[in-house]
């Protein structure tokens, strides 16, 4: 059963740092605009334990560490990209550490390793079974708590996207299909109800690891064993009683993928035209897909079997911007999927309504525009995909369309047609055939009309965005991270938009207080009233001997 920790610390006698420190050290220690101080008061003290109490049992199941201190570690640990064995190092040692942690004894026991771990796998195996992430409500907990304190509007937002990859080895097809027969084929052995034939040509095909049949072989070879593989991979699959198995699960979702069985009951490679983008790049991360972005227009060409990072923050002129919401998705999933769902997980967090947002053109569709009308929200994009067209297009009156040629600098005649389905379009004559023009067209070239006539000042505002992006991903400059799984990288997402909020939040702290009201200009006061207290209570608790004598010297001296 979940017992919250305590969210005051009793501050001990010999080993706490009053004891420990003096003069300018204990200063800075004490010190409320220390980042150890407001991070522990605008992140560790915020976290809601309650959260996660669907992770211990009713009955039994006590987690035996902090979980606010767990979850602070994991804060600390992306925020440096630090190893697991340096976090913990940090925290057992670093009293700045400690402090943001809340451990501000230097006894003060911190959660064990195995501890930590078994968290982690918790959090992972909840979201897989129920499909939430706890990391991601705390967040939104953290977050809301930071946004009603500070007063971020939110009235205006802007958003962007990161393709991330994941912590995998990149495959050919032979070497995907290969390494998910050879990871299901480990499980299995020993006591495997294969027939000796197949068992014995399998472990003949794996003895060789997939990369080095590749190189080694023609490609007329590599095709051969290809449907070799998939011929003894369907009869694999024949073992029913293995299917509760990740690994054969795994296994059937390759083979369904990557082959097909015609109709002469034989098993044939699929074309590479016919295998989605979403299919299983890596047997060790199921979840991640692929894509190819950029190479057009200039741009720089991504190729990337991972996960799309899609960020949303506030953007008002005065006042705190935090990050509102994160998203990880699946790296084949369109910017246009996003802008939904982040604006209405950012809208639980801000204190007012979004009136705007700004995003390029990845996010623009007819559905999205149609959202934000219904909502009240103006979407400021900063461009849009594709070429600008040859035809000015404009409606006059009674539904008629005007088409102005910018090639030739002449107006061109139209036709209004209506098909059975009762949708319309406009017919005009390109040179000796005729061309169609849509509704979908029009609106492109009218939302292109708009953003021309937009002040530059209000499509600047998108771009900051960017940089919060390469905050977000500052560790992993070559786009590929450490973890694997959907659920790991949204956590990891999770933790690097706290730690950036923190950073704006202890920021803003310290240029509010370069002009302070009364409090803040008597902070060094308060600092010496909380460290005169704290010397009180420690000479009325020494020993009485000691005071005795140091109260008859003073009678003396008087």
């Amino acid at each position: 059963m979940l017992k919250k920790s305590s969210e005051t610390a009793q501050l001990d006698i010999f080993t706490s740092p009053n004891s420990l420190f003096k003069g300018k050290v204990l200063n800075q220690y004490e010190s409320e605009l220390g980042w150890h101080n407001v991070f522990r008061n605008n992140v560790t003290m915020r976290i809601d334990e309650t959260i996660f109490s669907p992770l211990f049992s009713k009955d039994q199941g006590r987690p035996n560490a902090s979980i606010r201190v767990l979850i602070a570690m994991m804060i600390l640990k992306e925020a440096e990209c630090l190893s697991d064995q340096k976090i913990f190092e940090n925290c057992r040692y670093n009293m700045l550490y400690r402090s943001a942690l809340g451990l501000h004894n230097v006894d003060d026991v911190l959660p064990t390793e195995s501890t930590y771990y078994l968290f982690r796998n918790k959090i992972v195996a909840y979201e897989r079974e129920y499909k939430e992430n706890l990391f991601s409500t705390v967040y939104h907990q953290i977050t809301k708590g930071q946004c009603i304190e500070y007063e971020v509007s939110g009235r205006r937002v802007r958003m962007d996207s990161k393709l991330m990859g994941s912590n995998i080895a990149w495959m050919s097809r032979y070497e995907l299909i290969h390494k998910t027969l050879h990871i299901f084929y480990n499980d299995i052995m020993p006591g495997t109800e294969l027939l000796p034939s197949i068992q014995s040509r399998l472990e003949e095909l794996l003895r060789m690891d997939g990369n080095k049949v590749v190189y080694t072989h023609t490609g007329t070879e590599v095709k051969n064993r290809l449907i070799e593989l998939g011929t003894l991979i369907s009869q694999v699959l024949q073992l029913q009683q293995y299917s509760h198995l990740e690994s054969y699960q795994t296994l059937k979702r390759v083979f369904e993928e990557q082959y097909k069985i015609n109709e002469d009951k034989i098993v044939v490679a699929r074309d590479k035209e016919e295998i989605s983008a979403q299919s299983v790049q890596s047997p060790y991360d199921t979840d991640c897909t692929y894509r190819n972005k950029g190479g057009n227009d200039g741009q720089k060409k991504q190729e990337i079997k991972g996960y799309s990072v899609n960020v949303t923050e506030s953007c008002d002129e005065q006042g705190l911007n935090l990050i509102t919401n994160v998203n990880v998705q699946k790296a084949s999933t369109p910017d246009v999927d996003f802008l939904k769902d982040d604006l209405e997980s950012s809208q639980e967090v801000l204190v007012e309504k979004i009136e705007s947002v700004h995003a390029d053109g990845a996010y623009n569709s007819t559905d999205n525009q149609l959202y934000c009308k219904h909502n009240d929200i103006e979407m400021h994009l900063h461009a849009i995909q594709g070429a600008k067209g040859r035809y000015q297009l404009e409606m006059g009156d009674n539904n008629t369309l005007e088409v102005f040629d910018t090639v030739t600098n002449t107006s061109i005649a139209n036709t209004q047609i209506v098909n059975k389905k009762g949708i319309i379009k406009w017919r005009i004559k390109e040179g000796k055939s005729y061309r169609y023009i849509t509704q979908k067209e029009i609106d492109t070239y009218t939302l292109r009309k708009k953003i021309e006539k937009t002040p530059i000042e209000i499509l600047q505002k998108r771009n900051n965005v960017e940089a919060t992006i390469f905050q977000v991903g500052y560790h992993y400059t070559n786009t590929k991270s450490r973890y694997r799984g959907q659920t790991k990288h949204q956590m990891w997402a999770n933790m690097r938009c706290l730690w950036v909020n923190f950073v704006r939040i202890l920021k803003f702290t310290l240029k509010s207080d370069s002009k302070p009201g009364f409090f803040g200009q008597n902070l060094v006061n308060r600092l010496q009233i909380q460290r005169l207290i704290t010397t009180i209570f420690t000479f009325i608790t020494w020993d009485s001997n000691i005071f005795q004598k140091s109260t008859r010297n003073q009678f003396k001296w008087a």
